[in-house]
């Protein structure tokens, strides 16, 4: 996220990308936050928080993979600036988060908590790298509830994204009803995914 653009303190990276993007990522004027949503790609970590010099966020349940590493562990939520907040939806990892930014209508960041099914429609999906799926059931909740009266305009999932036709987010129709459509989904059957 650039910074600027959105009127936050530095520019955010939201997970660990492979290495060949932090030169682009120089480019545009460095990284100050990386927000970690789950644990994958726990192996860049290190490097990319050591080339930006900036702290890490993460949920408290992940921070021990990162020893040696500038980590921001955080509980059950985070304000990492004003209007950019990271809430613990635990599920896919122990320590699963969705980053919350009160800009553009409102945007969600999902990371795997929530994804795109074939047809482009928001879902929770059960893998085989699933940590605990009642939680994650019980996260959708969680995560409606602190999000409370905030609008979601934009989501942005972290995997399945080939499935928005090279969109990368997904529009909501309401601002408010995108939970009761996830959880209608829920309700008709759950996608098993290898």
């Amino acid at each position: 996220m650039a910074g600027a653009a959105l009127n936050l303190p530095g520019n955010v990276l939201v997970d660990c990308p492979a290495a060949e993007f932090q030169d682009w990522c120089q480019a545009q004027g460095g990284i100050q936050y990386l927000l970690l949503t789950q644990r994958d790609g726990a192996d860049r970590v290190e490097r990319w928080q050591q080339r930006f010099q900036c702290p890490v966020y993460t949920q408290q349940y992940e921070a021990y993979l990162y020893p040696g590493v500038w980590v921001r562990p955080f509980a059950a939520t985070a304000e990492v600036a004003p209007g950019l907040n990271l809430i613990w939806t635990p599920g896919y990892s122990p320590g699963s988060s969705c980053i919350y930014l009160e800009r553009l209508g409102g945007v969600l960041f999902t990371g795997r908590h929530l994804l795109p099914d074939s047809q482009g429609e928001l879902r929770l999906y059960r893998t085989r790298k699933t940590f605990h799926w009642p939680r994650q059931q019980r996260s959708l909740e969680t995560l409606r509830n602190w999000l409370g009266a905030r609008p979601v305009q934009y989501i942005c999932p972290g995997a399945h994204t080939g499935f928005l036709r090279g969109r990368g987010y997904l529009a909501v129709n309401s601002p408010t009803d995108w939970y009761d459509q996830v959880r209608e989904r829920l309700m008709t059957g759950v996608p098993q995914v290898r």
